[in-house]
């Protein structure tokens, strides 16, 4: 989508988390170049920086969500640097192969970490400010937050998760004005996979089976899942709240 059509982000103030690659390194990137003032955010300097690079209006901050204190001191960076906070994208998570014959409490422990409460506590930090901006939330789902995922359970409970927080903070917080959506992109090109601790050829396997059963024949680009993150946060849709988005390619649908 071209930056011209949002030109009503000039001026505000974005936090993207998981902003070092995929997804999260093209939200920032999309609205930095719709004129938004944006903190990336993710574990890696390097790749934060490389997100950044050219970008003029991303800053980064180089920190570890599952960290209870982290969430607060994420918004007050970016309220720090700019004075206001108007959009919180919640893109950072994890994806983890884990049958239920293998698994642990550890397991379990640390995908809700980062998938469950990581976002609430940014929600939580951000809501004073988005309140003054009647601003709005974008949680990052999953097309497995609702639809069955054989051997990765919790991680699509935990995605499940995340959609029924949108659905219930848009609620409690629409009398304040502040709008709270979801996109639940199905497989995106990304290190996702590879992060989950799975070898070259496992990975290389599982995006060909995945390509295969999307009716649209490929998997996703970052670049068409930022584009429906921006156009859920564009002030203009003023009148929708509590929606989860699935850009999948069809793969809901089978």
């Amino acid at each position: 989508m071209s930056s011209q059509l949002h030109q009503e982000f000039t001026g505000k103030v974005v936090v993207v988390t998981g902003a070092g690659s995929g997804i999260g390194r093209a939200v920032a990137r999309a609205f930095a170049h719709a004129g938004a003032r944006v903190l990336g955010v993710g574990r890696r300097r390097e790749a934060l920086e490389e997100t950044a690079a050219g970008h003029s209006g991303i800053a980064v901050h180089s920190a570890d969500l599952r960290a209870p204190d982290i969430p607060q001191e994420v918004v007050d960076v970016a309220t720090g640097q700019w004075g206001r906070l108007d959009i919180l994208v919640n893109n950072a998570g994890a994806t983890r192969v884990m049958p239920l014959a293998e698994t642990t409490a550890d397991g379990i422990r640390s995908l809700l970490d980062l998938n469950v409460t990581a976002p609430s506590l940014l929600a939580r930090a951000a809501l004073p400010y988005l309140r003054e901006t009647k601003g709005t939330i974008v949680n990052v789902s999953s097309t497995y937050g609702h639809r069955p995922l054989p051997s990765a359970a919790h991680y699509a409970a935990s995605k499940a998760a995340l959609e029924q927080l949108t659905r219930s903070w848009a609620v409690e917080l629409a009398a304040d004005g502040v709008r709270v959506n979801a996109v639940a992109p199905g497989p995106t090109e990304s290190q996702a996979l590879a992060a989950a601790g799975l070898s070259e050829t496992v990975v290389e396997q599982i995006k060909r089976d995945e390509a295969a059963r999307i009716p649209l024949g490929r998997r996703g680009e970052p670049d068409e899942v930022a584009d429906w993150i921006l156009r859920l946060a564009d002030p203009t849709a003023t009148w929708l709240t509590g929606q989860v988005l699935t850009v999948d390619g069809g793969l809901e649908l089978i």
